[in-house]
């Protein structure tokens, strides 16, 4: 799909756009948008609302055929465009909720995983012992068993995942660089893509979020029955 300049609150943007030039909004009335025109760029999420044609040019201008952009070759770097919050806003109420988190007892040393998924009141609770490893790659690990386990009926739905994790976060939601575990990263954010409405929540750790807490002594349990 093509990229069309749009004006987010003063800034320069390019939204992605349908080939009439109208832009592609989801359901939560968001769009896709980079701050850059380049396949490295990061794509960010914003209200269709908020996204006005370029200063000086009028709406039927700027949905001109001629100022539509091609889209850009796709680059490895370039993650899913899940959205990234620090808290729960707009919540869909028949959303998937899912909490993750990596234990280690030691960094590298025995790694457990500990997950809890809830949807329509069932619940489901994962704890695995992972072998020997660091804290990065438990907690990227257990996002990976988290969707893993939500079936391809369900990737349609909202999926918030919530974790305390700034690393796992960075690199799946906010395009960091992946300077280790590469291959893991590039696995995960190949099963990311298969998810329509992929939400991440960043939640502090050992703050008292009670399933966040339940996370990471599924983990820490994990550790003491594999270790």
């Amino acid at each position: 799909m093509p990229w069309i300049s749009r004006n987010l609150r003063g800034k320069n943007v390019f939204a992605r756009a349908h080939p009439d030039g109208s832009l592609i909004v989801d359901a939560s009335g968001r769009v896709d948008i980079v701050y850059k025109y380049s396949g490295s760029a990061k794509i960010y999420r914003a209200f269709a609302k908020n996204l006005e044609p370029p200063m000086g040019t009028s709406e039927t201008a700027a949905r001109d055929g001629n100022a539509l952009l091609p889209d850009f070759p796709e680059t490895a770097e370039v993650p899913p465009p899940i959205e990234v919050e620090t808290e729960e806003r707009h919540r869909d109420p028949k959303a998937i909720l899912v909490y993750t988190d990596g234990a280690c007892s030691g960094n590298p040393g025995p790694m457990g995983i500990g997950v809890v998924l809830l949807d329509a009141g069932q619940r489901r609770e994962i704890s695995e012992f992972l072998g020997i490893g660091t804290n990065n790659i438990a907690e990227l690990a257990a996002i990976e068993r988290a969707l893993d386990a939500i079936t391809p009926p369900d990737r349609g739905r909202t999926i918030m995942v919530h974790s305390d994790s700034s690393y796992a976060i960075g690199l799946l939601a906010r395009g960091f660089k992946a300077k280790a575990n590469v291959e893991l990263v590039a696995r995960l954010r190949q099963k990311a893509s298969d998810f329509t409405r992929l939400r991440f929540i960043k939640v502090e750790g050992h703050a008292g979020v009670p399933e966040n807490e339940r996370a990471d002594e599924l983990a820490r349990r994990a550790i003491q029955r594999g270790g």
